[in-house]
């Protein structure tokens, strides 16, 4: 029977991952077997560039935080090595991030992901992570709303030159007139 110090601790990181559970927007479910330190050094960097949460936890520890999380469907992956990628900003970097070093690495197994409260299978994090990600999709709106604005301003300078040229014109043939 574990002393009552370590169930504390133990709770203590239930609740820290239960928190970052609820917090989080998305997030990706992985079996990190097989790649080295050199990998993980390298993935690891990737997703804290990226604002990504990426650890590793007990799998019994990860089951109570789901259940307290709100979040029961993700119980049924936590079996084996499982490594977690949470991002409370971002919906798509923590998918595209993972996807892409599994498909380089051919170690990382895609378990199961989610988005907000939608579940996804291995097939749904990859269609997931071929989304643009979220500053992608802020500057084709933005470009979007520029093109108008921008076809106006030729349009009103296209005129303005019309005129000066109209105008240069008529001043040119009365100053042959004269």
């Amino acid at each position: 029977m574990p002393s009552e110090k370590v169930l504390e601790q133990k709770k203590q990181i239930v609740e820290e991952l239960s928190e970052k559970l609820k917090n989080a927007v998305s997030g990706v479910i992985v079996d990190y077997k097989g790649i080295n330190v050199t990998e993980d050094t390298q993935l690891r960097k990737q997703l804290r560039e990226a604002g990504v949460d990426y650890f590793v936890a007990k799998n019994s520890l990860l089951s109570l935080a789901a259940d307290k999380a709100g979040k029961p469907e993700l119980k049924s992956v936590f079996k084996g090595t499982t490594s977690v990628a949470l991002s409370t900003t971002d919906h798509v970097a923590p998918a595209k991030i993972l996807v892409q070093f599994a498909d380089k690495a051919k170690k990382l197994q895609i378990k199961l992901g989610f988005v907000d409260n939608s579940i996804l299978d291995e097939a749904g994090v990859k269609a997931l992570s071929k989304l643009p990600s979220r500053e992608e999709l802020v500057a084709k709106v933005l470009g979007g709303f520029n093109a108008p604005i921008a076809g106006f301003v030729h349009v009103l300078n296209a005129n303005l030159r019309g005129l000066v040229v109209a105008l240069n014109a008529i001043a040119e043939k009365k100053g042959k007139g004269e």
